[in-house]
């Protein structure tokens, strides 16, 4: 079970300050968090160098973005277009 700190944060962010830094972005939590925990104890350009295995958005059918995104929980995936899709895949 995850500890919540008084802010509703979840107590293990490992990198607060990048963590703050993304969510004045306007990174979700989720998001923000995550890039936080990645980049805790390496370093930040590495990190952003470690994905790009899977394709472009762009590339993939409406059906495997509508998987995918199901897969994540994004609501409403059904009646989106693949712009919209792509879009909510890439701001989670």
């Amino acid at each position: 079970m995850t500890e919540k700190k008084n802010d509703g944060r979840s107590a293990n962010i490992k990198d607060e300050k990048v963590y703050e830094a993304l969510r004045d972005d306007g990174a979700s939590k989720e998001k923000a968090a995550r890039i936080a925990n990645a980049s805790a104890g390496r370093s930040r350009s590495e990190v952003g160098h470690k994905g790009g295995k899977a394709g472009s958005y762009e590339d993939w059918t409406v059906d495997e973005l509508r998987d995918r995104a199901r897969e994540i929980g994004i609501e409403g995936r059904s009646s989106m277009t693949k712009d919209e899709l792509i879009e909510a895949l890439r701001e989670h």
